[in-house]
């Protein structure tokens, strides 16, 4: 959304961009891999999965990058729920509500209607979507700009302090950043209820929720940023700015990484910076685009996924969509050597999930949370 009360397309076209590659791209480039051989191909089939431990590849981006595009909407929705002249209770309750939705959905996507609790896994990344964004909105609504910062910062340096200084009381004498040293870890295995991701841990637990808020935080920042009206900010002098702030992070988060390393399942403070940074680059790269430079009509492609992002992640686990890619482009797929058959249909599969999207789009059914 704008200030004008339209929507910024550079964000609904990034949040598509983002959620392109969950629902299915990276697949594609797997199997690129696979049936090329290609050394460039091959290295970037290595970005489209996770690190194991310590590391950062492209696709451990996509978890926070969502998160940031989430807080980029925050201020723009929050000054609009304002305008609509609800009591501060009602504006809380939505606040409260949206996030409890986000959560019970999370539920729903580990198995929850499978009704078999032993197997039931409750973290996962709706939850830490629902929790950190609330947490998150709680900061932002009740504090100013520079209070903000601040929180942001103290979140950090204080997770930071509290995983070099304590460690897990079943493994002490683990190193302190280790699946089995750290205290993060240790919180899960203790308190996380229902099956957890890894035996040590889970990779969306309790404790990574804490700076799961910073990265929402950032984002909402450069939504404040955004909408300021302050004379002589332009837009282009707005990307300039994100763009200086989006290396200063990844130059933060870069040092910070010699001592705290840069890790995904424990959402380490130098990993907020990193993909914060990169999140910031991004975001800077399609509102110069789109918003300064006026190219829009490429954006519809990423656009259709993005006004209906969580739509098409719940429905991936609800609609067997390779069954319709498969009786649409089945035949055809079979005219193809059978080596191709995998990258075929990872592909018809992206495209039957995208024409759900655009059907829907056209139809103006957004379903939102």
């Amino acid at each position: 959304m704008a200030a004008n009360n339209e929507r910024l397309l550079s964000l609904d076209a990034l949040r598509g961009f983002d959620m392109f590659w969950i629902i299915g791209w990276g697949r594609i480039w797997h199997e690129l891999a696979k049936l090329t051989d290609w050394p460039i191909f091959k290295w970037w089939s290595l970005q489209m999965s996770h690190c194991d431990w310590d590391g950062f590849h492209f696709y451990d981006l996509i978890f926070p990058l969502f998160l940031f595009i989430a807080g980029i909407s925050f201020p723009f929705s929050w000054e609009k729920s304002q305008q609509k002249g609800l009591s501060q209770k009602a504006l809380y309750l939505r606040l409260f509500k949206r996030a409890l939705m986000l959560v019970l959905l999370g539920f729903v996507y580990n198995g929850f209607l499978k009704f078999d609790f032993d197997t039931q896994r409750y973290a996962g990344v709706l939850v830490r979507i629902g929790f950190a964004w609330l947490f998150a909105a709680l900061i932002y609504i009740n504090t100013k700009r520079f209070a903000r910062i601040l929180w942001c910062a103290g979140i950090l340096i204080c997770y930071w302090l509290a995983l070099a200084l304590i460690p897990a009381h079943d493994y002490p004498d683990a190193p302190r950043f280790s699946a089995e040293g750290s205290i993060a870890c240790w919180i899960d295995r203790v308190f996380l209820p229902g099956k957890m991701y890894h035996e040590l841990y889970d990779v969306s637990g309790i404790s990574g929720i804490i700076p799961a808020v910073a990265t929402t935080l950032l984002g909402m920042l450069t939504g404040m940023f955004i909408k300021s009206t302050q004379e002589g900010l332009t837009k282009l002098k707005k990307t300039g700015f994100m763009t200086v702030a989006g290396f200063g992070l990844i130059g933060i988060g870069l040092l910070w990484g010699m001592i705290f390393p840069i890790n995904k399942p424990i959402w380490t403070s130098s990993y907020v910076c990193v993909a914060g940074g990169i999140s910031l680059l991004l975001f800077a790269l399609f509102y110069w685009i789109i918003e300064v430079c006026g190219y829009r009509r490429w954006t519809l492609f990423f656009t259709v996924i993005g006004v209906n992002s969580i739509t098409i992640y719940m429905a991936q686990s609800i609609i067997n969509f390779q069954f319709t890619a498969n009786f649409l482009f089945g035949g055809l797929v079979k005219l193809f050597p059978k080596t191709y058959s995998p990258f075929l249909n990872s592909l018809t599969y992206i495209i039957i999930c995208w024409l759900f999207l655009y059907f829907l789009y056209r139809k103006k059914t957004f379903i939102k949370v």
